[in-house]
């Protein structure tokens, strides 16, 4: 493993795009970053974060052959590498809201953001980006996001937080080309937000409607329950859950 440590740069993930460009990287190459000036999340949001106040890292990782159509089992891997761990240190009430928010009770944590590169109809390698709260307790106008130290009042370590999830994804990555998709599910199942309760949703520009999360696709799309007997499936930017 090759760790890298910036005091600042606009995304971990951008960062390690421009230097495999330049070098030849080892598989599991990190790249930690005190600060994101430009970090980004799902659906293109911005990652606001304090200057040495989060852990922000990107991890590459090279896949022999892990088929493009199961790639949402990767999300499921990173997702429950990260929970097992704030599971290991006591933080309350974790769940994963679909596709992989890390969530505590009704307020988000941790976003993954996760950016493939193709050969052919596998997966060649995978930029795998983590934003955890960590010791920050202001948010501004995200009323939805807390970290560990609000939750639990405690200060954390960043260098032992990492030191913990490294070994933990190593192990969980694999299983993403090793097991099939449907070994991986019942886990994250088992922490799904609001899987087979009933839930609010709604599509870009459209009405909330409520539905019932019934399980993903290996594809990732969403499969729900619109109506008794009536299931629809919805990929991540058709889609929005309501908290």
């Amino acid at each position: 493993m090759q760790l890298i440590k910036l005091s600042a740069t606009d995304s971990t993930n951008a960062y390690l795009k421009r230097l495999q460009r330049r070098e030849t990287l080892p598989d599991f190459t990190v790249v930690q970053a005190a600060l994101q000036t430009a970090g980004k999340g799902q659906r293109g949001a911005r990652w606001e974060g304090e200057a040495g106040k989060n852990l922000t890292f990107s991890v590459l990782k090279k896949f022999d052959a892990l088929p493009a159509r199961t790639h949402f089992a990767l999300n499921i891997e990173v997702s429950l590498a990260v929970l097992r761990v704030l599971q290991s240190m006591g933080i309350p009430d974790l769940s994963i809201k679909w596709p992989n928010d890390i969530l505590s009770g009704h307020h988000k944590i941790c976003g993954i953001l996760i950016e493939n590169q193709l050969k052919g109809d596998a997966i060649s390698q995978s930029i795998i980006g983590i934003g955890l709260n960590v010791n920050q307790l202001e948010f501004g106008d995200l009323p939805r996001a807390s970290s560990l130290k609000k939750i639990t009042g405690r200060d954390y370590a960043l260098d032992e937080l990492l030191a913990a999830l490294l070994p933990t994804l190593a192990r969980q990555l694999p299983r993403a080309a090793e097991a099939p998709f449907e070994a991986v599910l019942p886990d994250y199942y088992a922490h799904l937000f609001k899987k087979d309760k009933p839930a609010t949703f709604s599509r870009p520009g459209g009405e909330p409607f409520p539905a019932i999360i019934r399980g993903v696709e290996p594809d990732g799309k969403l499969r729900l329950e619109v109506e008794r007997g009536q299931y629809e499936t919805f990929a991540f930017k058709e889609l929005q859950l309501h908290y």
